[in-house]
């Protein structure tokens, strides 16, 4: 493969499959009405690998560029696809009506959304992972909301904010430990750094939802025949009852105990898969239909019946082809210089801490939006911005935090992005040109876009931007780097 110097296009040249594809994405939403990103996104890995032949890289070396990122994210494809069968199945187990029946009966509109929020957050920091969280406890909220006449967007965008501010903060979540790795630092100090932001964006997020409960949701209008009828149908179709709950504890207990995210999730499978044969009286083969076609039932409760008719394996297709896809695109734009090239202008604007900082905030949501992976929006600019943090002495924590909130919490604002693709299927969305105001989630996911926001404040104020400490100024000088020289790639020149 040629030298990648030799191929970094020009910013204009970078720029043009990137500006393309945005186009063509925007006119098939919004103008078209339709919300079907795969083929816009291949059409900008076609224009993205156009330009790599032009500068003289061959179709090998794109086509291993490629497939280079979709092999560093095939662990998101296998989360995907595990809560696939995790929804299906614990549907037919009766763990997600019970929790729907529960908070029916227990949860009051007022407090709805930002109760939600909260147990979404907790459920997503013992599991590490949000896409779990959406999928199976977010579901059974969005049952509840559905319940109390709440729209669909504002239980989603309570939702997102627990599930997505608990992968942020959990040791046993990729990302929160991707970050660190790439930025050199350690995933407790940079959980720790993380706190500032994320603290104060919970602390707004939670007093908006609680102010929206009081304020703006109409708890007189709640229909409490609508929600007894609902209430009745799932007791005449399920077993509802706190043992129902045994799989998602067994989960949460996995998790606790620091076994990997992937193994837990299938544990819960197995565990829901013993519950509804056991509890609900299913076939073996009915479970094995349940978790690769998702869970099928008629209860003629319109409610009912739209929320729990989804889950398995082949519902993720939708979303596992368009995150292939998106990570192909975002290949080709990476091994085409594209992305170096983009990083690099904006990287040569910022002469302060604090345009830094903005810097690569913006990077990592720029990435997200180009490339539609949230393992490379933290990967890239991790390695990019390294060396001008060490440049200017400050703890490369400040990038860790800033790489995290531009590129975990924004990921799943953004609709063609893996993370955003998968909260619009799993919760039942339906996004299309009927109801495009169910992307009113985005805005009201109050969480992950304020914590950005916060940061920036803190770097142009300093507040909570630490400086680098002596020990890590002594770790570079002990690999025997000058502080301020660096190799591209984040490494230290050794003398």
């Amino acid at each position: 493969m040629k030298d990648e110097q030799q191929v970094t296009p020009g910013l204009l040249l970078a720029l043009t499959p990137v500006v393309l594809t945005l186009f063509i994405l925007g006119t098939q939403i919004f103008y078209f009405g339709v919300f079907e990103p795969h083929i816009p996104l291949a059409i900008g890995l076609a224009l993205a690998s156009f330009v790599g032949i032009y500068l003289g890289l061959s179709w090998e070396d794109i086509r291993a560029g490629i497939f280079k990122v979709i092999h560093v994210a095939l662990p998101s494809v296998s989360v995907l696809i595990t809560v696939g069968m995790i929804i299906g199945i614990w549907i037919a187990s009766g763990t997600v009506p019970t929790i729907i029946y529960y908070g029916l009966k227990t949860l009051s509109p007022e407090i709805f959304l930002a109760a939600g929020m909260i147990i979404c957050a907790v459920v997503s920091v013992s599991l590490g992972t949000s896409w779990g969280s959406v999928g199976t406890v977010g579901l059974a909220l969005m049952g509840i909301g559905e319940g109390f006449d709440i729209p669909m967007y504002w239980t989603a965008g309570a939702v997102v904010s627990g599930a997505f501010f608990g992968d942020k903060v959990s040791p046993l979540s990729d990302t929160t430990n991707l970050a660190p790795a790439v930025t050199g630092t350690d995933v407790f100090s940079h959980i720790k750094n993380m706190m500032a932001t994320t603290i104060p964006a919970m602390v707004i997020a939670l007093l908006i939802y609680i102010a929206v409960g009081f304020f703006v949701i109409d708890a007189q209008s709640v229909s409490f025949e609508k929600i007894e009828g609902i209430t009745n149908a799932l007791e005449d179709n399920f077993y509802i009852s706190a043992w129902a709950l045994l799989p998602a504890l067994v989960v949460m207990g996995l998790a606790l105990k620091k076994f990997p995210p992937l193994p837990s999730l299938f544990a819960g499978v197995v565990v829901g898969a013993a519950f509804a044969m056991i509890t609900q009286g299913e076939s073996l083969q009915a479970v094995f239909d349940y978790a690769n076609n998702g869970y099928s039932i008629q209860t003629n409760i319109s409610e009912i019946d739209s929320l729990l008719n989804r889950g398995g394996i082949q519902s993720m297709m939708w979303t596992i082809s368009l995150v292939l896809i998106a990570l192909g695109f975002g290949g080709a734009l990476e091994t085409t210089g594209c992305l170096r090239s983009i990083i690099n202008a904006i990287k040569s604007k910022a002469k302060t801490f604090a345009g830094t900082q903005v810097a690569a905030v913006g990077t990592a949501f720029a990435t997200n939006l180009v490339a539609g992976d949230p393992y490379l929006s933290v990967a890239l600019p991790g390695r990019m911005y390294s060396p001008v943090y060490r440049g200017m002495g400050y703890s490369t924590l400040n990038l860790s935090r800033g790489i995290e909130e531009g590129g975990t919490l924004m990921s799943p604002l953004i609709p063609w992005n893996a993370g955003g693709a998968f909260v619009i299927s799993a919760l039942g969305l339906g996004i299309s040109g009927d109801n495009l105001q169910n992307l009113l989630y985005i805005p009201l996911a109050f969480a992950c876009w304020t914590a950005p926001l916060i940061g920036i404040f803190y770097a142009y104020v300093g507040w909570f931007s630490p400086k680098a400490t002596d020990e890590e100024r002594k770790e570079w000088e002990s690999s025997g780097a000058d502080i301020a020289k660096f190799n591209d790639d984040g490494t230290p020149v050794t003398s």
